[in-house]
C-alpha cells in the first residue's frame, strides 16, 4: 500500500487518531453544531445591542438599526452598542483563533496569548508609544502593539526551545511566565515616571469593549481579517504537525513554513485585538478547550468553531459585566478572568493527575 504524502492525508490521519475521534460527532453532526453555535452568537449579539445601563426593547433596537431617527435610542444603539458589539466579535474571534494556533504550534494545551507573554509584549509597546512618542490614538499604537506581540512571541519560543532538550510544554509556559514578569515590571517602571503614559495606560489596560467607536473597528479589521484567513488556511498543516515533526515531514507538510505562518497569524490576531480592547486574558485558553471537547482534535473543525465560540464568550462576558454592575459596568477582562482562572487550574490539575 502506498503512502500518500499530502497534508490532506495527514489531516485525515489526525482526525481519525486517538480516543477523541470516537467521542467526536460525525461530520453532519459537526456541521449542525456549528450552525447552532452561530445561532447562539446571534442571540448574544442581540443581547449586546439590547442590554446595558438602559435596557431597550427588541422592537426599538430593530427600528434604530433599520430606520435610525436621531433619538436617544438611535444614539445608544447605532453609535455606542453596534461598534462595541462588532469589536467584541472581532476581538473574540482573534483571541480564540490565536489560542488554538498557539496550542497547536507549541503542542502545549495550556498555551494562551496571556500566559506566553504576548499580551505583555503588546502592552509594553503601547506604553512606550504613549510615554516616548506621545501617541494616543489606536491608529498610531496598533503598529507598536503588533511589534511588541511579535517580539514577545519570538522570545517565548526562543527561550522555550533553547538547549538540547528542545521545546516542551512546561519550558514554554515557564518562558512565557518569565517574559510576562519582566515586561510587566518594565511597564510599571515606565508608567511610574511618566504621568502622561500612566493616564492613558490606566484606561486602556482594564481590558474592555467600552468607549470604542467605529473608527477603532475599521483600524483593526484588516489585521484581524488577514490573521483569520491565514489561520483557517493552516488547518490541514496543523493536523499534520500534531503527529510530530518527523511524521509531518513524511506526510508532505512544510513544518518550518507552518510554524512561521502560524506565528505571523498569531501576532496579527493578538496584536490587533490587544491594541483595540486592551489585554483580555483566558479567552484564548478557554475557547479551544471548550471547542475541542466537542469537535475532537481536527483543526478543520476546531478553528471554525473557535471563530464562532470566541466572539460568543467575549460578548457573553461583556453583557454579564454590564448587567452585574448597572448603571456602571465590570470590565470584560475581569469577567473572563473569573471564568478562565478556574478552568486553567482544572486543566493543570488534570495534567498532573495524568502524569502520576
Amino acid at each position: 500500500m502506498s503512502i500518500k504524502t499530502s497534508v490532506g492525508t495527514a489531516a485525515d490521519v489526525q482526525a481519525d487518531a486517538g480516543p477523541a475521534r470516537s467521542l467526536a460527532p460525525s461530520r453532519p453532526g459537526l456541521a449542525i453544531g456549528l450552525v447552532g453555535a452561530v445561532l447562539v452568537l446571534l442571540a448574544l449579539v442581540a443581547a449586546s445591542l439590547a442590554f446595558g445601563a438602559e435596557d431597550i426593547a427588541p422592537g426599538e433596537v430593530w427600528r434604530a438599526l433599520v430606520h435610525g431617527g436621531g433619538g436617544d435610542v438611535d444614539v445608544i444603539v447605532r453609535h455606542l452598542r453596534v461598534p462595541r458589539t462588532v469589536l467584541g466579535i472581532l476581538a473574540g474571534a482573534a483571541l480564540g483563533l490565536a489560542g488554538a494556533l498557539m496550542q497547536a504550534l507549541s503542542r502545549n494545551p495550556l498555551a494562551d496569548p496571556g500566559i506566553l507573554g504576548v499580551n505583555a509584549g503588546a502592552s509594553l509597546a503601547v506604553v512606550i508609544a504613549m510615554a516616548f512618542f506621545s501617541i494616543e490614538t489606536l491608529s498610531g499604537y496598533v503598529w507598536f502593539a503588533l511589534v511588541g506581540a511579535s517580539i514577545a512571541t519570538l522570545m517565548a519560543y526562543g527561550l522555550g526551545s533553547a538547549g538540547q532538550a528542545g521545546v516542551s510544554p512546561a519550558r514554554l509556559a515557564l518562558a512565557g511566565a518569565a517574559i510576562s514578569a519582566v515586561l510587566t515590571g518594565l511597564i510599571s517602571a515606565i508608567v511610574l515616571v511618566s504621568p502622561h503614559a500612566f493616564n492613558g495606560f490606566r484606561s486602556w489596560s482594564v481590558g474592555t469593549l467600552a468607549d470604542r467607536n467605529g473608527q477603532v473597528v475599521t483600524q483593526v479589521l484588516p489585521f484581524i481579517a488577514v490573521g483569520v484567513v491565514m489561520s483557517l488556511g493552516l488547518a490541514r498543516s496543523l493536523n499534520a504537525l500534531a503527529l510530530g515533526d518527523d511524521a509531518a515531514r513524511g506526510l508532505g507538510a512544510h513544518v518550518a513554513r507552518t510554524r512561521v505562518l502560524g506565528v505571523v497569524a498569531t501576532t496579527l490576531l493578538c496584536g490587533a485585538a490587544t491594541a483595540a480592547v486592551g489585554p483580555i486574558g483566558f479567552v484564548g485558553l478557554v475557547v479551544p478547550h471548550m471547542v475541542r471537547s466537542f469537535t475532537g482534535p481536527d483543526h478543520r473543525w476546531l478553528l471554525p468553531y473557535c471563530l464562532v465560540a470566541g466572539p460568543a464568550l467575549m460578548l457573553a462576558a461583556d453583557v454579564t459585566g454590564r448587567l452585574l454592575a448597572r448603571p456602571g459596568e465590570i470590565g470584560t477582562s475581569i469577567v473572563t478572568a473569573a471564568v478562565g482562572a478556574p478552568v486553567f487550574i482544572a486543566l493543570v490539575r488534570r495534567r498532573r493527575m495524568a502524569e502520576l
